[in-house]
């Protein structure tokens, strides 16, 4: 990988020196900048309209809680066309111009998808949506104090009234009346 990241780090700017040579010689100097400056502008305005398309099909996926896997990986490959068509040269343009036809970028996609998942290194991990259902039990809110630390040793709320005492002088209760005998 990395012997094939210093190729292209080399071999993409020869190319693109020499396409300029050649097309410069072909029509001309001036034609040639002038040709790079169109491609750029066209490149960013294609970016914007197919990248705001792009943008309005993830939110509706989203709303249909549906993973916008497909959006993504548009958005990815317009991504990638817009840097291409914003660097200067007719091989990264020409790249760039493919990229934007959406039937070439879907296929570049599929074949990309399909080869992660069948690597293995590649999980989908589906959550939520905000404002979609959750999963689990419902949450329920509440306060607690800490008990912890209580008074006289005994763990516990003092103040409970399963801590108390009955009262001898209290009246007897209604349980206490049904066990004694008239």
């Amino acid at each position: 990988m990395p012997l094939l990241i210093l190729a292209l780090l080399i071999g993409i700017p020869l190319v693109e020196i020499a396409l300029f040579i050649e097309i410069g010689e072909e029509i001309g100097v001036w034609p040639t900048i002038g040709l790079c400056i169109a491609t750029a502008l066209a490149g960013s305005l294609m970016l914007r309209v197919q990248g705001l398309s792009t943008l309005t099909r993830a939110r509706a996926a989203m709303a249909r809680d549906e993973m916008p896997v497909r959006e993504m990986l548009d958005g990815i490959g317009l991504a990638i066309a817009g840097a291409m068509l914003l660097t200067p040269g007719f091989a990264t343009d020409t790249v760039g111009l493919l990229l934007f036809i959406p039937a070439i970028r879907r296929g570049i996609g599929r074949w990309l998808w399909r080869s992660l998942v069948k690597s293995g290194r590649f999980h989908v991990v589906g959550t939520p949506f905000p404002g979609g259902p959750r999963r689990g039990g419902p949450i329920i809110d509440g306060d607690y104090r800490d008990i912890t630390e209580t008074e006289g040793g005994q763990p516990g709320n003092p103040d409970s009234p399963w801590r108390q005492l009955p009262d001898a002088n209290a009246p007897d209760t209604p349980s206490d009346k049904t066990d004694k005998q008239p």
